[in-house]
C-alpha cells in the first residue's frame, strides 16, 4: 500500500481519520469484529473414537443442528430475537440474528449411526465411535 497517496485528514473527525488511514484501518480491533464469527472447534482422536468440541455460547439445544450428509458432518446453529418497545412518541424495534455453520469430512472409520452429541454450558461435544479396523490377512496363493 506504499503506492497509495493518503489524503490530508486534519479536518476530519478522529474516526474518519482512522478510516481514511488505510494501513491502520485493516489492523484496528474493530476490524476484527467485522469478520464473521465462527465458533472455535477442537478435534481429538482416541483409540476408540473421535471427539469434537464446539464453543457455541448463547445458543440453546433447540438452536443447534448436527447432521451427516455424504460423509460430511454439518454443525449449525441459528437464533433470532425481536425486541419491541412502544412509548408515547416512538416505537423501537431491535432484531438480533446469530448463526453459524461448520462442516467436516468424516474419516472412513466413523460409525455414523452412533454419533452422540451433548450441549452443556455453551459447549457442544460430539463423540464419534470408530469402526474396528479389519486386519487384512495375507492370502498365500499356490503356484501350480
Amino acid at each position: 500500500m506504499a503506492n497509495l497517496i493518503k489524503p490530508t485528514t486534519s479536518w476530519l473527525s478522529p474516526f474518519l481519520r482512522d478510516f481514511m488511514d488505510i494501513d491502520s484501518f485493516f489492523t484496528r480491533d474493530f476490524g476484527d469484529k467485522m469478520m464473521l464469527p465462527f465458533p472455535a472447534v477442537n478435534i481429538s482422536e482416541t483409540p476408540t473414537s473421535y471427539e469434537v468440541e464446539v464453543a457455541a455460547p448463547g445458543f440453546s439445544k433447540e438452536d443447534l443442528s448436527v447432521k451427516v450428509e455424504d460423509d460430511v458432518l454439518i454443525i449449525s446453529a441459528e437464533t433470532k430475537e425481536e425486541k419491541k418497545e412502544e412509548e408515547k412518541s416512538y416505537t423501537r424495534r431491535e432484531y438480533t440474528y446469530n448463526s453459524f455453520t461448520r462442516s467436516f469430512r468424516l474419516p472412513n472409520n466413523v460409525k455414523e449411526g452412533e454419533i452422540k452429541a451433548t450441549y452443556t454450558d455453551g459447549m457442544l461435544k460430539l463423540a464419534m465411535p470408530k469402526v474396528a479396523e479389519e486386519v487384512k490377512r495375507a492370502n498365500e496363493i499356490a503356484v501350480v
